[in-house]
């Protein structure tokens, strides 16, 4: 018990932060950041997508910042009153992500169908080009000599870094050209129907008041990190690409802990037929199921689905998925990807000698170092798995030589997701055991 008392230590800590004020603390601190993150990026961003967001959403967490102090007052008189509860906190969160990224979105998207051409990050334009090949052709990728064909300035478009079902969402776009046909309406569509089945799963399983209201407080937090948190709002207005993948992998880390882990492995599994990213949590989540007896169930999902959605474009064109799954994202491409934060391993890998290899080795040891957490220490709990898939990625996020500053909304709102999967018993008889103490002993 003595091992666990510092995590005991910084757990108590943040719960005492998370819940000063009764939420409202962390809760004005968030809309009032992202007020000025936002006016900021209105007024400085080289991107002009990224310009209009910040127009709109300065607006919105302006407004949220002075409800939650609106909130803050009352709560001084009244204490007990229902603006100043759970339920508010929820409403000014639901009207918040509709005002900082829901209506941005529409904002471009209309303004795109109109004619403007600078109202959609690339992303947008390569997801709706490979819905269009995928109807025209049945792959929605291009073979290298057809990418080395088009024009220098157009190679970079004819990429599809994704997996094949990323092309689903660019098939309204091929069906018909209107504003709601963009991609990132569907984007925010997928979103909110994964957000909604994520957090219908976490309030099934019954618990006292007091247990209740801590487990909706910290599901809250963690909705908000998917959601109205800049990054995750910024992304989903103007690309939107990673948010339905992180959606999915958030509810599958739900159905996890509520003990469904053949569900789980279909929710990680259609994230995974969609991006990349989701693979590691697949993994994690697979070795979760093993020490539930149910690894096959998790893996027929978490494995079968994206291999199923792989079958199809390697039929058609192999060599056309590899150089775009593959070569274009390790850096061997026609062209090289404009991803290049400024992160430990793009540092490394452009100003030491040999960078790349020392890059690529420091990111295979942080693999090996998981995987080894892993066989000695699998994950029994979802908040477990969640906090491995959260901190792991994160290490892959910094050590990857060409890497962007958005994917840190994946590790970020896996880290604030965790608390929202915590049960207070494995099973309804079983206690967990006390690996720490197994751990010592060994």
């Amino acid at each position: 018990m003595i091992a666990d008392a510092p995590t005991a230590r910084r757990r108590w800590h943040w719960r005492t932060l998370d819940t000063a004020a009764g939420g409202l603390a962390v809760d004005l601190s968030l809309y009032a950041v992202s007020t000025i993150f936002a006016a900021i990026t209105a007024v400085t961003s080289t991107l002009l997508p990224h310009r209009a967001w910040g127009a709109i959403a300065a607006v919105g967490y302006l407004v949220a910042t002075l409800a939650v102090l609106t909130q803050l007052l009352l709560r001084r008189h009244h204490p007990t009153a229902r603006l100043v509860g759970l339920g508010a906190r929820w409403t000014i969160t639901g009207l918040t992500w509709a005002g900082t990224a829901l209506l941005p979105l529409l904002w471009q998207s209309i303004e795109r169908a109109n004619g403007r051409t600078d109202r959609a990050q690339e992303e947008v334009l390569v997801v709706e080009h490979a819905g269009t090949r995928l109807l025209e052709h049945g792959t929605p990728y291009l073979g290298p000599d057809t990418i080395a064909a088009l024009p220098p300035g157009e190679q970079l478009l004819g990429y599809t870094p994704y997996q094949p079902g990323m092309a689903m969402f660019g098939l309204p776009r091929a069906l018909a050209d209107n504003w709601w046909t963009d991609s990132r309406v569907w984007f925010a569509v997928g979103t909110a129907l994964a957000l909604t089945l994520a957090v219908t799963a976490l309030r099934t399983t019954a618990l006292p008041a007091p247990a209740a209201h801590r487990r909706d407080s910290a599901l809250l937090r963690g909705v908000q990190a998917a959601t109205v948190l800049p990054i995750c709002a910024l992304t989903l207005a103007t690309g939107g690409d990673d948010l339905p993948v992180l959606a999915l992998c958030l509810l599958a880390l739900a159905l996890a802990a509520a003990d469904r882990p053949g569900r789980a492995g279909l929710a990680v599994g259609l994230a995974g037929a969609l991006k990349l990213f989701a693979w590691p949590v697949a993994l994690v989540l697979i070795v979760w199921g093993l020490t539930r007896r149910a690894g096959t169930r998790v893996a027929a999902g978490a494995i079968g689905l994206p291999v199923a959605a792989l079958i199809p474009a390697i039929l058609v064109d192999r060599d056309a998925l590899t150089e775009n799954v593959l070569r274009f994202p390790l850096g061997h491409g026609l062209v090289t990807s404009p991803a290049q934060s400024p992160f430990p391993g793009h540092l490394i890998a452009t100003a030491l000698p040999a960078g790349r290899l020392v890059a690529a080795a420091l990111l295979v040891a942080a693999g090996v170092a998981i995987a080894v957490r892993l066989a000695r220490r699998p994950p029994r709990t979802a908040v477990a798995t969640a906090l491995i898939c959260g901190y792991g990625l994160l290490a892959a996020i910094a050590l990857m030589p060409s890497t962007r500053f958005g994917y840190l909304l994946y590790p970020m709102a896996l880290l604030t997701w965790a608390p929202a999967l915590h049960r207070p018993v494995d099973t309804p008889s079983t206690p967990l055991p006390d690996l720490s103490a197994r751990t010592t002993s060994a």
